[in-house]
């Protein structure tokens, strides 16, 4: 049996990338509550952010993020499960350009601390500007 190539240059580009380059891509948008708050449209998703599904079947679920995946490029969130034909449940995976933050998990001192700085330069920026 051939194992299958994708002929197309981005998903070559992907597939071969790094664990650190793909650990980069696993972003979500921010909520505007959030945006505004820190200066920033979209974050690194961590296990713990409290999400919200904004496309596909599961659209409107609410949960924490249970699991990165980051070699398949997808997320799992607590509660988002679909039932097996055994009886058993199964966790979705979910990519993360179908999330949004609606809730950060600040216990990391470096996030909050990188979160913190950014909103900073962005007052600042908003101040020269009224200037």
């Amino acid at each position: 049996m051939s194992i299958l190539k994708t002929t197309k240059p981005k998903l070559q580009r992907i597939s071969q990338s790094s664990f650190a380059m793909r650990a980069k891509s696993m972003t979500a948008h921010l909520s505007k509550d959030l945006r505004d708050q820190y200066g920033r449209r979209s974050v690194g998703l961590r296990k713990g952010d409290t999400v919200t599904v904004t496309r596909g079947d599961y659209k409107g679920h609410e949960g924490k993020v249970s699991a990165i995946m980051t070699s398949e490029g997808r997320i799992t969130i607590e509660g988002v499960t679909m039932k097996k034909m055994d009886g058993t449940t199964k966790p979705v995976m979910i990519s993360p350009s179908k999330v949004m933050v609606t809730k950060l998990d600040l216990s990391d001192k470096d996030r909050k601390r990188r979160l913190e700085g950014k909103k900073s330069k962005v007052k600042d920026e908003k101040e020269k500007e009224s200037d």
